[in-house]
Formats: structure tokens, C-alpha cells, sequence
């Protein structure tokens, strides 16, 4: 199992085989970080600019899958930070933890720690055993499946339910929401101070 740079798991072997894209692939299959950040690897945008901009890993998007020559390893630039799963709840979406789907919830007003956190697969600044770079891979887990990632060898993909202990703390911010969202005429406030 990958670890990290001070030895604790990750909680996968391959951090690649969870990824879906790059954050600097465009939905047309372009790399944005050569169209806005080329001067940071000027050789790496020219190249870019050669095949017009198309992304190495992606391809030909009319074709299925990733079609290019290159696997997302192979990009210097690659980069994939997962800032939250996107389900659809309703008309809104929300944030999910990775391992047990428990929803993100974050009152407005409050510094309480948030229920979901951001969980490294891949270090950025670490390098691989062979001397390669590694890429910045991350998905977001809450802070139970975090720290069980951490101190065992609980896996991100392991099918779980959330803990007891997180599901009420999700139920309690849920209700104090509910509380700071309900609406009360003047007529109901004005009853309430003895009017």
C-alpha cells in the first residue's frame, strides 16, 4: 500500500487507478496548463501548442476512454485534487466522503471542524522510490474514514457505512441548519416577546 512521507498508509496501492481527469483538462480536451501557465515549462507548451493544445492522456474525446499515448503519470503537470464527490440531494448538490458517502454539512457561522477533509493518495513534493515526481492526488474522506485510513489499514475503497458517531454529528448540524433556516412571520415573533 502507498504511503506517506512519514510512513502511514494512504489507503490505496495505485493513487492513479482513482482517478477520472486532471484539473487541467478542459471538458473540449485541452491542457490548460500549457494554454495559462506555459511560461512556468515553456518546452512542455510548445509541445502543447504543436497538437493544439490537446491533452497527452485524453485524446481524442470522440473516441471512449483515454485515447492519448501518454498515461497520467507520464504528464510532469498533472494534477488532481478532489475537493469533494458531487451527489445530487435534492436540487443542490453536496459533498461526500469517499469511503462511506456521509454527506458534508457546515453551518455558516461556525468554525466547528468540518465533517469532510482532504486525504492525500500522492504527495506533490515526494518522489517515488525510482527518483520520479509525484503528482498531487487527493479525494475527500470524513474525518473518521481519515483517520481510520491512518491508523489501520482501512482502504478508500472498502465498503462502508458511515460510524455511529459521525452520522450523529451530521444529524445535529443538520437539525441546527434546519433551526437557522425556519421562518417565522412578524406575527409569530410578536406573539413570542408578549406583544
Amino acid at each position: 500500500m502507498e504511503k506517506t512521507p512519514t510512513g502511514t498508509a494512504v489507503g490505496v496501492d495505485d493513487p492513479y487507478a482513482h482517478v477520472d481527469r486532471c484539473d487541467h483538462l478542459t471538458d473540449a480536451g485541452k491542457c490548460r496548463f500549457a494554454v495559462e501557465q506555459g511560461d512556468r515549462d515553456p518546452a512542455f507548451a510548445d509541445a502543447r501548442s504543436a497538437e493544439e493544445f490537446q491533452c497527452p492522456v485524453a485524446g481524442d474525446l470522440d473516441e471512449e476512454g483515454l485515447t492519448g499515448p501518454w498515461e497520467w503519470a507520464d504528464c510532469p503537470h498533472f494534477r488532481r485534487r478532489d475537493h469533494g464527490r458531487r451527489a445530487e440531494s435534492g436540487t443542490t448538490a453536496s459533498r461526500e466522503c469517499a469511503r462511506c458517502g456521509l454527506e458534508a454539512r457546515r453551518l455558516a457561522h461556525s468554525d466547528e471542524r468540518p465533517l469532510l477533509e482532504e486525504h492525500h493518495l500522492s504527495y506533490a513534493d515526494a518522489a517515488s522510490e525510482d527518483g520520479d515526481p509525484r503528482h498531487e492526488i487527493t479525494v475527500v474522506l470524513c474525518r473518521w474514514c481519515h483517520s481510520k485510513v491512518h491508523d489501520s489499514w482501512a482502504r478508500i475503497d472498502d465498503d462502508v457505512n458511515p460510524d455511529a458517531e459521525a452520522i450523529a454529528e451530521a444529524a445535529s448540524r443538520r437539525a441546527r441548519e434546519q433551526d437557522e433556516l425556519s421562518f417565522s412571520s412578524a406575527a409569530e415573533r410578536f406573539d413570542r416577546d408578549g406583544g
